[in-house]
């Protein structure tokens, strides 16, 4: 067995394996959540475990998906793997409900799954950036030449060597040289023997010296075609190397598998066009009969039916498409006299919504106590029946296929067929359908005698046009560029600084640990803080995944923003760096540092968000960044025009926010250091998702000090010495870190590393240089973070239990 073979028979389990846990995960969840559950305890616990489960499932999935070949089974994984992402983030939102906190304490239930901690990080699936890498490779070229054209970026230096590819480089060039005077030294002596040579033919040679001299150069040839020969068998007969039939199949199936690799696309739509004509040819003809059957026999029924022919369907109703989606022409007339009994019943809803709204308002507390009584349901589900239609094609297509005997990964022919036969139905119907409509108008005419007037569809666009005319569109929404093209606009806001290039950073290279220690603190009623790796899920479930996948976009629960608070130097830039690296997201820049002086005034303002809106929408996925944005909500009154003019863009994010449809793959992302100092009612109506990101804890900090020194070429010879850094670089953030460790392994530090080994005092006096996060700095992040809306539930539900408790315990004295 080859290794793609191979290969291909793991990811192919793999999937399988993924897609059995699946089946038992959906049947698990129709038992347990659509029932009404009052113990708040067992949900927790019920979600919990649901989140991890398809945690799991979504990273083999991902992986299957990333590393198979085959289209038709990569087409077959991908809504799957759609689904279970945006089941995920409806999880991830109920848990968030339940608990009043975006982080969660998983650790019980992860030892009870055994399974390490490492199996909760949220992998990031690479078709975000393969798929679209022709796109987002000529869009990064495009913005390189605008910048570079106006002056706000400098064309790439060449890179500084470090120090071992510098002599690397000399050793090389070394090499060279003396290879290049050794092969002239050779040159002269293999010219000198040639002229003695020359000159001992002249003098002539005796017969036998010659021909020893052809027998030991024959002689020589032929022991070494038989050592060659033996050489050959012996591997084939250790199974080293394969018989030479079996060498040439091996030699041909790698050969065309490097060909399919480099030809994929242009075959895959060289298939899809063949099979398109050939269903054109075959079954064209008859599906074209069966179209112009099928509305005809409609057009007669209907007419038996209500008397009159009926009016056939415009292009924007969908043509004869909605007329094939309807019921029978007996069920449409039950339609309409369903459509006056439901009159009659809207009616009396009304009615009775009256007589409920007044008896709620009479008695409350009873309706309370019957929400309580009801329990904990769980939320209907935008993905469930994605998963559902998933394992059910995955059990009749692929279940029980031959992986084995597919050595090629080729496409099935039967699958593609399915496919292209709705498109050349509908190519065929839209040809039907301008025959029907000129038979409908004719047989109108003949028949009923009805001729089609003008009249009454002008007056209706008419009406139709003074109603739409009537209603306000936003300011928002409206085009306020329509003669312009999208590129003219994605030049002009590339070179006002307002679309900026992305540093290339991952969400792997925001470093941090799980602190083992932190489920201490659960029974203390702290809210817990996220430490480094929640930060990456946090940032990964509202920001990475639903940009990455239109689906999950469209159909999960919508973050419009969210917002990153935290010391200076925790790493919020670098996060909404990552966010864009890892969807290939572009990234405009709405700082107020940056926006001073470019758009003055309210009708500036108002022209750049729709420019950033229109590029972002028609170029996403986009981000939209606000550094520093606690400026734009300020309790101060504005001292200057720059101040109002931020001030003024802050009451405007509303309305961009509202102009964001599900559709749009657009993420407006907000980073402070100082949110204390905005005003917390409209700053936390702006975004929706909030983020706490603390000082590193013990583990992040041991990892930080780990990698950042391995990274800048030095060593540790024990890990007591990184211990003792992480323990004394307490309330000292990433950034800090990095810097100490920059400062300190010079390029002669790195030099007199093998005679001199590190020592801990040098990072300690480098560090004494710095500013920590000092405790009541912490304090005010922690008692301002208390106060937004999900802060203001962790402690309504925190004094409710310890009521509760309380209660319990009277009870018990009196007992």
């Amino acid at each position: 067995m080859t290794e793609a073979q191979s290969c291909s028979r793991t990811y192919c389990k793999m999937w399988a394996d993924a897609q059995k846990d699946l089946d038992i995960l959906l049947q698990k969840e129709r038992e347990e959540f659509l029932q009404p559950e009052t113990n708040l305890g067992k949900v927790s616990k019920m979600l919990a475990t649901s989140y991890i489960q398809y945690m799991e499932i979504f990273r083999s999935l991902a992986a299957a998906y990333d590393h198979l070949i085959h289209r038709q089974k990569r087409a077959a994984i991908r809504p799957v793997l759609d689904g279970v992402m945006g089941r995920i983030l409806e999880i991830k939102m109920e848990m968030v409900k339940l608990d009043n906190s975006e982080c969660q304490y998983l650790d019980d239930i992860l030892m009870e799954l055994n399974r390490p901690l490492e199996d909760i990080e949220i992998p990031i699936p690479k078709y975000f950036i393969e798929e679209n890498l022709e796109v987002l490779q000529q869009r990064e070229k495009t913005l390189d030449e605008i910048l570079l054209n106006a002056g706000l970026q400098e064309q790439k230096p060449v890179e500084a060597m470090t120090l071992p590819e510098a002599i690397k480089l000399i050793q090389v060039a070394e090499r060279a040289r003396q290879g290049r005077s050794r092969a002239r030294f050779m040159k002269k002596i293999f010219l000198e023997e040639k002229r003695t040579t020359k000159q001992e033919e002249q003098t002539g040679q005796s017969p036998d010296d010659a021909a020893t001299c052809i027998q030991k150069v024959w002689r020589g040839y032929v022991q070494r075609k038989r050592t060659e020969k033996m050489r050959e068998e012996e591997m084939i007969f250790l199974g080293i190397t394969l018989p030479p039939h079996l060498e040439a199949t091996s030699s041909f199936q790698k050969f065309s598998g490097k060909v399919k690799a480099l030809q994929g696309d242009v075959q895959e739509r060289q298939d899809e066009v063949s099979f398109k004509d050939k269903l054109r040819e075959t079954e064209g003809p008859h599906i074209k009969e069966t179209l112009q059957d099928q509305l005809s026999q409609c057009f007669t029924e209907c007419r038996h039916i209500t008397g009159r022919f009926p009016d056939y369907p415009p292009e924007k109703a969908g043509g004869s498409k909605a007329i094939f989606s309807e019921k029978t022409p007996e069920q449409v007339a039950e339609e309409l006299a369903a459509k006056q009994e439901a009159e009659k019943a809207e009616q009396k809803g009304k009615n009775e919504k009256e007589q409920k709204e007044q008896a709620k308002e009479k008695k409350p507390q009873k309706a309370g106590k019957k929400v309580e009584d009801e329990g904990w349901k769980m939320g209907p589900s935008n993905f469930l029946s994605i998963l559902e239609e998933g394992s059910s094609q995955f059990k009749v297509f692929w279940q029980n296929r031959d992986n084995e005997s597919d050595f090629l990964q080729d496409h099935d022919p039967e699958l593609i067929k399915e496919g292209k036969r709705e498109e050349v139905e509908e190519e065929i119907r839209v040809q039907v359908a301008e025959l029907m409509e000129e038979k409908l108008r004719n047989l109108k005419l003949h028949v009923d005698g009805e001729k089609v007037g003008t009249q009454k569809k002008g007056g209706k666009a008419e009406k139709a046009g003074k109603a739409s005319a009537k209603k306000k569109i936003p300011e928002m929404e409206r085009d306020l560029t329509p003669d312009r093209t999208i590129d003219s606009l994605y030049q002009e806001l590339a070179e006002g600084g307002l679309l900026i290039k992305a540093q290339a950073v991952n969400l792997s290279d925001y470093i941090g640990n799980y602190d083992c220690l932190r489920s201490s603190l659960r029974g203390t009623g702290a809210q817990p803080l996220p430490s480094a790796p929640d930060v990456r899920q946090l940032v990964a479930l509202y920001g990475i995944l639903p940009l990455g996948s239109q689906m999950v976009h469209e159909n999960a629960p919508l973050v419009k923003s969210v917002l990153l608070a935290g010391p200076a130097g925790v790493g919020k830039k670098m996060l909404v760096h990552a966010i864009c690296t890892e969807t290939g997201a572009n990234l405009f820049n709405l700082t107020p540092s940056n926006v001073a002086g470019k758009y003055p005034g309210r009708e500036g303002l108002l022209m750049m968000l729709h420019m950033v809106l229109k590029v972002g929408k028609e170029l996403q996925p986009s981000v939209v960044w606000i550094g520093d944005t606690e400026k734009m909500f300020s309790k101060a009154a504005p001292k200057g025009e720059e101040e109002a003019n931020s001030k003024r863009l802050g009451k405007m994010l509303p309305q961009f926010l509202k102009a964001l449809k599900p559709k749009d793959r657009v993420l407006l992302v907000g980073t402070t250091t100082r949110p204390f100092e905005a005003n917390i009612g409209p700053f936390c109506k702006v975004y929706q998702k909030i983020i706490l990101i603390p000082a590193p804890d013990y583990m992040s900090r041991f990892a930080c000090w780990k990698h950042f020194i391995l990274q800048n070429g030095g060593a540790f010879s024990s890990l007591e010495n990184l211990s003792c850094l992480a323990q004394v670089s307490d309330g000292f953030t990433q950034r800090q870190i990095l810097d100490v460790v920059q400062t300190v392994l010079s390029e002669l530090r790195l030099l007199q590393m093998p005679r001199k080994p590190l020592r801990t005092v040098e990072f300690a006096t480098s560090l004494a240089r710095h500013i920590p996060v000092y405790k009541e700095e912490q304090e005010a992040f922690e008692a301002w973070y208390a106060k937004t809306p999900l802060g203001r539930a962790w402690s309504t539900a925190l004094a409710e239990r310890e009521a509760e408790d309380g209660k319990a315990k009277k009870g018990k004295g009196k007992k």
